[in-house]
C-alpha cells in the first residue's frame, strides 16, 4: 500500500517524515493556486483532508514537525507586483464542519470549556459563507486609508485604489461611534447577474472566457488599472474586524450591525441561536435559499457571540476555537458524454476531457468535465483500486456531475441502467495527438507500478509543451534572462518569433518584428481598457512611432547567457525528474553537455539502459529512464544541436582551491532560505568542495539557517555547531 493511503497508526518515522515532505509541498502548491493563481485543481474537500492528515501525523511524530509545516499557514503568499502589507492582526482561517455531527461537537467543545462559569447560556451567530476574496479595509479616525488581501494570512498585497472602485465600500464611515483605527473585514464578490454580463461583454469584443465568479471576483480585485475594476461592479459584504482600538460592541452579532450603521453592506441572513438545533435549522433555511440569492456561498459559519468569551476560548495553530465554517455538500446533476478529447498538457501529460449536453449545476452551465487519466476512466484509483463501484466511462454513457466544492465539476457515478448497448469501453492513445511522439506510463523503481499519467516524450518539439519548456527555460533557476518572462515569451510564441529555445538568442535579428509585437500587445491592451472602462483614448500614437528602448536592454540580458554555467544549462532543457540538484549531479559526473548527451544517446539506444548509464549516488532508474527517452529523441536532439550554435556551456569544475572556505565541510541548509532556493544552496555547496547533509549530527561542520529554522537549528546548537544565516554564508563563500 502507498504510504500516502496508510493509516497515521501505521507510518514508520521515516515513512511519516516523507508524507509530512509531501504534504508540505503539496498543500503549498494547492494554496498558490488557489490563493494566488485563483486558479483551484482540488476540491475543497479534498484540501481539508491533506490539512487534516497532516495535522494528525504532526499530533503522532510532534518531533518530525518541518520548518514548513502547513499548520496555521492561511492562504499564500502575496503576488508579485503588488506592494506588501503587514496585518496588525493575523486573518485566520476558520475549521470545517461537514456533517450535523461536527456541529454537536464544537457546540460541546465549548461547553466544555466554560463548564466552571456556572449559570453561563453560551449564544452564537449563524451567517452564510460567502464564497469571494477576503479583504481588511483599515479606517483611521472614519477615514479609509488602505485596503489589502489576505494573502498568506499575515501579509497581504495592498489593493486600496481597486477596493475604492467597490460601492459598498464607504470611502468615510458614517454614523458616529467608530473607533480611532479599525481594520473593517469581509468578502469581496461578484453576483451571478454581474457575471454572466461579463461573460457577454467579453465574448462580444473577442476576450477571454471567465470560469466562475469567485475566480473573476479575484483577478478583478487584482488588477493593475483600478478602472478595470471598477467596471465589473464588484460587492463586499463586511462580517468581522482586526485591529481595533475598542470594540464597536460587546458581542459579535451587535458588532456587525454597527458595520451596518457606519455604511457597510452585511448579510441579511445573520441571527443569533442558542444551540445547535438552532443552528442547523438556520443552516439548512440558507441552505434551501442558496440558489435564490444571486451569489456564491459555500456554506454557514458559526461564531460565539459574546466576545469576551471569544477571547477567553482563544486560538489553537492559526485558527478560532469559538468559530467555525458549516460546509454545503456540492449540488449534483445527471448528463451524457458525448465526446471524450485529449489535451495534452504544458507539461506533455495526456489529459482526458469528457464532452457534456450542457447541465446546470449549482447555478453554473457545466459542458467540459476532466477525466484525469486512462485509469480514472477505466474505474480505477492511483492504486488500482475501484471507484464509482469499478464502472468505466465511456462515449454515450448517463453520468452524474457533481460541481466538488461548488468550483470544479467531477464525475461522481455512471447509470448503467441507461448505458448504449454500442457503447465500448475507451481505448486510451499511447501516441501524442499533437507531435506523434510516443506517450508513455513511467514505472516507479520503488513500487515497480506504473504511473497513472500517460505523457508525450517530445519534450522540446512538441508544440503543446512548447510554451512551458520556454517558460522553464529562461527561468530564475534556469537561465535567468531577465525581462524575458512568461508574458513575452507566450506573446513571443504565438507571434512566431520564437520556436525553441536557439530563437531566443536570435531575437536581435528580428528586432522591428518583435518591437512590432510588443507595440501591438500595448494597442490591444489600450483597446480592452476602452472596452471595459467606456472611455476613449486621446492623441493615440501610431505603432511605428513607439520607442521601445527596452529592447537593447533585453537583447544584452540574453547574449550575456550565452555561457551558463553546466548544471543551469542542464536544468534549463526541462527534462522530466531532473531538477536543479539532480542537474547539479549530473553536471558533476560527466563535466560537459557533450559527454551527458553522448552517454544518454548510447543508454537509449542500449537494452538496458543500466548497464550504459554510470552509476551514480542519487540517479535511480525513474531519472535514467527519463534521460534516455529526452536523448533517444533524435527531434528532442537537433533542437539541442541548434542551440549549442547559440550557447557554450561552460565545464563543470569543482572549485576546491585553497579560496574555498567550504571545501571538505558537512553543510546543512535548514529553515526558509530567501536568496536562493534549497536545490541551488546544495548545488552551489557541491560546487565549493562541500557534502551537503539533510540532518544536523556531530559530524555536521556547517548549519546555514533561514526564517523558521526548527528541529536542526536546535539540534546544531545543542551540538555546539557553527549555525550562520544566509548572508553570512553568501560572505563566506565569496559570491553575491
Amino acid at each position: 500500500m502507498p504510504t500516502a493511503d496508510l493509516p497515521v497508526d501505521q507510518l514508520t518515522i521515516e515513512q511519516a517524515e516523507q508524507e509530512l515532505a509531501r504534504l508540505a509541498a503539496e498543500i503549498a502548491e494547492h494554496d498558490r493556486r488557489y490563493h494566488g493563481e485563483d486558479a483551484p485543481t482540488i476540491t475543497d474537500a479534498e484540501y481539508d483532508a491533506l490539512r487534516r492528515r497532516n495535522a494528525e501525523i504532526e499530533q503522532a511524530f510532534p518531533d518530525l514537525v518541518r520548518p514548513d509545516s502547513p499548520t496555521g499557514s492561511v492562504g499564500a503568499p502575496p503576488a508579485e507586483g503588488f506592494a506588501k502589507v503587514r496585518h496588525a492582526v493575523p486573518m485566520l482561517s476558520l475549521a470545517k464542519a461537514y456533517t450535523d455531527q461536527d456541529v454537536l461537537d464544537f457546540i460541546e467543545r465549548g461547553r466544555r470549556f466554560f463548564q466552571r462559569d456556572e449559570g453561563l447560556e453560551i449564544e452564537f451567530t449563524a451567517e452564510p459563507k460567502i464564497d469571494g476574496l477576503s479583504a481588511s479595509l483599515r479606517y483611521e479616525n472614519g477615514v479609509f486609508v488602505q485596503g489589502a488581501t489576505r494573502g498568506d494570512g499575515t501579509v497581504g498585497e495592498d489593493i486600496t485604489a481597486n477596493l475604492k472602485t467597490i460601492a459598498d465600500i464607504p470611502h468615510r464611515l458614517e454614523g458616529a461611534g467608530w473607533p480611532e483605527t479599525i481594520e473593517i473585514r469581509g468578502e469581496v464578490y461578484m453576483t451571478y447577474a454581474e457575471f454572466q454580463a461579463l461573460k457577454e461583454r467579453s465574448a462580444a469584443a473577442g476576450g477571454q472566457d471567465y470560469v466562475n465568479p469567485r475566480n473573476t471576483a479575484a483577478g478583478s480585485l487584482r488588477q493593475k488599472d483600478p478602472a478595470v475594476t471598477a467596471s465589473r461592479n464588484l460587492k463586499f459584504f463586511a462580517y468581522a474586524w482586526g485591529y481595533t482600538t475598542e470594540d464597536p460592541a460587546p458581542t459579535q452579532y451587535d458588532s456587525v450591525q454597527k458595520l451596518a450603521d457606519w455604511g457597510f453592506a452585511i448579510s441579511p441572513l445573520m441571527v443569533r441561536a442558542k444551540s445547535a438545533h438552532e443552528l442547523i435549522e438556520h443552516y439548512k433555511r440558507i441552505e434551501e435559499q442558496r440558489s435564490s440569492l444571486g451569489y456564491d456561498i459555500d456554506g454557514v459559519v458559526y461564531k460565539v457571540d459574546r466576545l469576551d468569551l471569544q477571547r477567553r476560548w482563544g486560538f489553537v495553530t492559526g485558527e478560532p476555537r469559538w468559530a467555525i465554517a458549516h460546509k454545503f455538500p456540492a449540488e449534483q446533476a445527471t448528463t451524457v458524454v458525448r465526446e471524450i478529447d485529449i489535451q495534452v498538457g504544458r507539461t506533455g501529460t495526456l489529459a482526458p476531457v469528457a464532452r457534456l449536453d450542457p447541465v446546470s449545476v449549482g447555478g453554473v452551465t457545466v459542458v467540459n468535465v476532466t477525466l484525469h487519466n486512462e485509469d480514472y476512466i477505466a474505474g480505477k484509483d492511483s492504486t488500482g483500486q475501484p471507484i464509482r463501484d469499478g464502472k468505466d466511462i465511456r462515449i454515450g454513457d448517463t453520468v452524474t456531475i457533481q460541481r466538488a466544492g461548488d468550483v470544479i465539476p467531477q464525475i461522481v457515478d455512471v447509470v448503467l441502467d441507461k448505458r448504449p448497448a454500442d457503447a465500448v469501453p475507451y481505448e486510451f492513445p499511447h501516441k501524442c495527438p499533437i507531435c506523434g511522439s510516443p506517450a508513455t506510463r513511467e514505472v516507479n523503481e520503488k513500487t515497480g507500478k506504473e504511473d497513472s499519467r500517460r505523457r508525450c516524450t517530445g519534450e522540446l518539439i512538441c508544440p503543446a509543451q512548447a510554451v512551458e519548456r520556454l517558460r522553464h527555460f529562461v527561468s530564475r533557476g534556469a537561465l535567468d534572462i531577465e525581462g524575458l518572462g512568461a508574458e513575452n515569451i507566450e506573446l513571443f510564441f504565438n507571434a512566431g518569433l520564437i520556436e525553441t529555445a536557439a530563437d531566443i538568442f536570435t531575437l536581435k535579428d528580428r528586432r522591428a518584428d518583435v518591437q512590432r509585437v510588443l507595440a501591438e500587445k500595448r494597442e490591444e491592451q489600450a483597446r480592452q481598457r476602452e472596452l471595459a472602462t467606456g472611455k476613449t483614448r486621446k492623441n493615440v500614437r501610431s505603432v511605428e512611432d513607439r520607442n521601445f528602448e527596452g529592447l537593447d536592454k533585453l537583447f544584452a540580458a540574453i547574449d550575456s547567457r550565452r555561457e551558463p554555467e553546466l548544471d543551469r544549462f542542464i536544468f534549463a532543457l526541462g527534462i522530466h525528474y531532473v531538477g536543479g540538484t539532480t542537474a547539479a549531479v549530473l553536471a558533476r559526473t560527466f563535466g560537459t553537455i557533450e559527454e551527458l548527451m553522448r552517454v544518454g544517446r548510447e543508454a537509449a539506444a542500449a537494452e538496458d539502459p543500466m548497464t550504459v548509464f554510470p552509476s551514480i549516488d542519487g540517479i535511480g532508474g525513474t531519472v535514467v529512464g527519463a534521460l534516455t527517452d529526452f536523448f533517444g529523441n533524435e527531434r528532442n536532439d537537433d533542437v539541442i544541436d541548434a542551440l549549442l550554435k547559440q550557447v557554450r556551456p561552460k565545464p563543470y569544475v569543482v572549485n576546491i582551491s585553497a579560496d574555498s572556505q567550504v571545501a571538505g565541510k558537512t553543510v546543512v541548509f535548514t529553515g526558509s532560505l530567501q536568496k536562493m532556493s534549497r536545490g541551488e544552496a546544495k548545488a552551489m555547496a557541491e560546487r565549493l568542495g562541500a557534502k551537503v547533509a539533510g540532518s544536523v549530527s556531530s559530524n555536521t561542520d556547517l548549519v546555514v539557517a533561514g526564517p523558521g529554522a526548527g528541529s536542526k537549528l536546535k539540534q546544531a546548537t545543542e551540538l555546539g555547531v557553527e549555525v550562520i544565516d544566509e548572508d553570512a554564508w553568501f560572505d563566506l563563500v565569496g559570491e553575491a
